[in-house]
């Protein structure tokens, strides 16, 4: 049973393999093949899988699949989401399926994972620098005439480390790589103007290499003071318009298109809004939004900054933002102390980065009807490798809540609880098994 499209990527392997007692989540005692997940009848509030166990609404996923569609086409800019957020082949089918021009990747074994699943096009965002690296993804480059990946470069050593390495290989093809423009004590990128157009100036005088585009990631400028960060993140845009615009000014540019890309998941709208007015240049601009967490959102740092996004948009007040779509379930292990309910999850299961995981609902296993949600006060204050300390209000839930009763808990940053499990179950609105599906980090 699948309940999301999955736009011919190569993954029938995923359906028939089998899986082995002790995958997390699942309750089986003996193998199982995935593809039958679907028909085991399990669901979660009767508490027929294990715990903890990680879920996707696919009600949830299936409207940020459509809304994130929907932006693209207003505002007329083209998605590659990060895949780095899920690693999933199945959730890369979906968005694929759904509009995406490529994936955005941020190493080189996950470009090989994605080309394993039939990814066509990938960009990679992040510097190709290692020597086995560069090699892996210039044999796919190599075997597979029909794969495109495209690269960053912000110094004028990884220029010649690229051009080296494809020069050695004897490419049929020319590399395209983007100049990447970074911000003074960030991660990686160039730090002025000037420094990003001497990169973009050798890339396109480098054999084999070609010069494709500029790209930032304007995510970084989150703080305490939001109209300081909004002007950043507009100046910072501004430049990489500049930026284009000057180089192909100086005949630069050698693929047939010229990418513009930045957008994380807090600032995306003013991503495609920065980058609408570019035009005017020698050759088609294509401007690409990488945003990789609006496919799941979260209850914790991106439902705030979504909230914000959604007031900025404001193209129809009736309409619906952006939905949490992943939740992490475990079960109530012990009632030690009247204030304190021990849960079976902790930091190897749920995402403590951003935040601590938000409790949202509980259910006793046998009762009708959903869950019911937890009173305010509920705070999850400290999570160990196995075990999540949930303190509790004072009030009827200290009576009510039982050792084997369900928590339904949200998260704050979707990437570092994906990367935790090997599989996750997705489920309807009544929390009914409807699928697995597979990460590979």
């Amino acid at each position: 049973m699948h309940t999301l499209p999955r736009d011919g990527l190569a993954l029938s392997s995923l359906d028939e393999q089998l899986l082995l007692p002790g995958t997390k989540g699942l309750p089986i005692t003996e193998p199982l093949r995935q593809g039958a997940l679907g028909i085991q009848g399990w669901n979660v509030l009767r508490g027929d899988t294990s715990f903890p166990v990680a879920v996707l609404k696919a009600s949830a996923l299936q409207h940020n699949l459509a809304w994130m569609k929907a932006f693209c086409a207003r505002h007329g800019v083209t998605l590659a989401p990060h895949g780095k957020t899920t690693m999933s082949p199945q959730l890369f089918a979906a968005q694929l399926a759904n509009g995406a021009w490529g994936i955005t990747l941020a190493s080189a074994t996950q470009i090989q994972v994605a080309h394993r699943f039939n990814v066509r096009r990938v960009l990679l965002a992040n510097q190709l620098v290692a020597r086995a690296d560069i090699e892996a993804v210039l044999a796919l480059l190599h075997e597979d005439p029909d794969f495109e990946c495209f690269v960053l470069a912000d110094s004028l050593e990884g220029v010649a480390r690229l051009a080296q390495a494809v020069t050695a290989r004897g490419l049929a093809r020319p590399l395209p790589v983007l100049v990447e423009l970074g911000l003074a004590g960030k991660r990686a990128g160039c730090r002025t103007p000037e420094a990003a157009l001497a990169v973009a100036r050798a890339i396109a005088t480098a054999d084999g290499l070609v010069l494709a585009g500029f790209e930032g990631y304007e995510g970084l400028l989150v703080t305490q003071d939001r109209e300081a960060d909004i002007r950043a993140v507009k100046a910072f845009l501004a430049e990489l318009v500049d930026l284009v615009e000057v180089a192909d000014a100086e005949g630069l540019f050698g693929a047939a298109e010229i990418l513009l890309t930045a957008g994380g998941s807090a600032y995306f709208d003013l991503v495609a809004r920065g980058f609408a007015g570019v035009e005017g240049l020698s050759r088609p601009a294509r401007a690409v939004l990488r945003s990789g967490c609006y496919l799941t959102s979260d209850h914790g740092s991106y439902k705030r900054l979504l909230a914000q996004l959604d007031a900025r948009e404001a193209h129809d007040a009736h309409a619906e933002g952006l939905r949490p779509a992943l939740e992490v379930w475990s079960i109530v292990q012990s009632r030690p102390e009247p204030g304190l309910a021990i849960l079976t999850m902790g930091k190897r299961d749920a995402s403590y980065d951003e935040a601590l995981p938000t409790p949202l609902f509980s259910h006793r296993p046998g009762s009708d009807g959903l869950p019911r949600e937890l009173p305010p006060g509920c705070e999850i204050v400290k999570m160990n490798d196995q075990h999540a300390y949930l303190r509790l209000p004072e009030g009827d839930i200290r009576d009510s809540l039982q050792v084997g009763d369900l928590l339904g808990c949200g998260i704050s940053h979707p990437c570092t609880t994906f990367d935790k499990w090997q599989l996750l179950l997705a489920v309807d609105d009544g929390y009914t098994v409807l699928e697995g599906l597979n990460t590979f980090f």
